[in-house]
């Protein structure tokens, strides 16, 4: 009973507290080229990132995940958070002939999608346009077990149709799950996003 009551807890505990915080971050490669920026995003919240061209909105989504460098400051992560990357250009498996479904199964993604997806599970991802593939990868990613999903400029290549589509997924995290969303469409990011996170280039 009482181990019972502990795992609970944990639950609660594990609901609650930040998945993320970045502390004072500067991030980069060869040097760095955003930051420094501090945020944390918390279980059930959609959280935009904004800042201008090349402000280094996809470097701080590398820095998350380990390739891009973290030069000061620092990435506090809640204990075994796992994340999903959806690029800002998917590269699909070269010579590879996976179907969707396939691709939905290797990346351990619900494998019922919504109405516009379904048509790409028995695709071969060498026959979807950019569009579609960006979808099937954003429905993989926001469907997968993964705590945190970044998701980088999903909406290009989407048309209006997809980004409602898209929007409606960005619906189904449960509350313990989180996603940071960049996107250069600024009434989709107003329209999902709980709170925007302004980046600036680094300055020295």
């Amino acid at each position: 009973m009482g181990r019972g009551h502990a795992s609970l807890n944990s639950d609660k505990l594990e609901n609650t507290q930040a998945l993320v915080s970045l502390e004072g971050l500067s991030a980069g490669y060869t040097g760095p080229v955003v930051g420094p920026v501090s945020f944390s995003v918390q279980p059930g919240e959609v959280l935009g990132l904004g800042g201008l061209n090349g402000a280094g909105k996809s470097t701080v989504l590398r820095a998350l995940t380990g390739t891009a460098r973290v030069f000061s400051g620092r990435i506090v992560r809640a204990p075994r958070l796992s994340i999903a990357h959806h690029q800002q250009r998917p590269e699909r498996p070269p010579e590879l002939p996976l179907l969707g479904r396939e691709l939905l199964a290797l990346l351990d993604a619900d494998p019922h999608p919504p109405a516009l997806v379904q048509p790409l599970l028995d695709r071969p991802l060498s026959r979807m346009s950019g569009g579609q593939y960006q979808l099937l990868q954003a429905w993989a990613c926001l469907n997968s077990k993964a705590r945190l999903v970044l998701l980088d400029e999903p909406t290009n290549n989407l048309d209006g149709t997809a980004i409602e589509a898209l929007g409606e997924m960005l619906a189904t995290l449960g509350p313990g799950r989180a996603a940071i969303l960049v996107s250069h469409e600024q009434a989709f990011l107003d329209r999902h996003c709980a709170r925007q996170i302004e980046v600036s280039p680094w300055t020295g």
